[in-house]
């Protein structure tokens, strides 16, 4: 698994300083490392993640232990379910969506990393059915969700019924069936990269909520591939990245 993180650059002197006063700080031992999510980076106030598909960011109705919050929850505890220790919920993944995710680790790192994440770069990648016909973009639209859960775009002339969502793109590659993206996510909204394209006519290939049930895909193709961020207490940029899987790659060489 490809595990990379790069820190670009410092904003002040005083978080400099105030870091060299913490502890330093200890992984936890390997034997506490969750199954399904491998550990990018961690310190006292963040946890990135790279996290697998068919793995629930938080639980639901159904399933309240396979999640990456238990998972992680137990392994900032190291097993012990008396500790304090716990983690917060900054943004989420969908179940089949795999890729880079953070945690925060207190309330105060929860707060500044959600109070910047619009500005924040989040990079997907994602193969989704047919070809485009503009190979480079921005769709823009206002999601609502109806009564079972799915999203959907609004009336252009009743947009405050939904929150303004932004996904810009680019064709990387085609192959007849399939086009391979590289995906700019520009707001956040729920299962946001999914709705456009498939309200495109070019959902993503592998999707069964908001696409066709085709057979011969064996996941869905989104892949959250790269997030840069501002540290919430260094205020250091940083980059964390995970492969893209090669299951995407065959899928526009004819491989699949």
């Amino acid at each position: 698994m490809f595990k990379l993180f790069s820190v670009r650059s410092l904003s002040s002197l005083t978080g400099v300083n105030t870091l060299q006063n913490r502890k330093k700080f200890k992984n936890p031992p390997k034997r506490f490392q969750p199954k399904g999510l491998d550990v990018l980076y961690e310190d006292h106030d963040i946890l990135v993640v790279d996290k697998r598909s068919g793995l629930l960011t938080v639980s639901n109705a159904t399933d309240r232990e396979n999640t990456a919050y238990y998972k992680l929850t137990d392994y900032v505890r190291k097993g012990n379910k008396k500790s304090n220790n716990r983690i917060f919920i900054v943004h989420r993944l969908d179940r089949d969506t795999s890729g880079v995710i953070v945690f925060a680790k207190n309330e105060k790192a929860k707060h500044t990393l959600q109070d910047l994440w619009q500005t924040f770069k989040k990079t997907y990648f994602a193969v989704v059915n047919g070809i485009l016909d503009e190979k480079e973009g921005i769709i823009s639209s206002y999601l609502a969700e109806n009564s079972i859960h799915k999203m959907y775009s609004v009336n252009t002339k009743s947009p405050e019924k939904g929150k303004l969502a932004k996904t810009g793109y680019k064709v990387v590659k085609e192959s007849g069936k399939y086009s391979f993206l590289e995906i700019d996510l520009l707001t956040g909204r729920k299962n946001q990269i999914r709705v456009h394209f498939a309200e495109k006519g070019n959902p993503v290939a592998g999707d069964k909520k908001y696409g066709g049930k085709d057979q011969k895909i064996k996941r869905l193709t989104l892949h959250a591939a790269s997030l840069t961020l501002v540290h919430p207490f260094t205020k250091e940029k940083m980059t964390f990245e995970s492969k893209v899987p090669g299951y995407f790659y065959s899928l526009v060489s004819g491989h699949e």
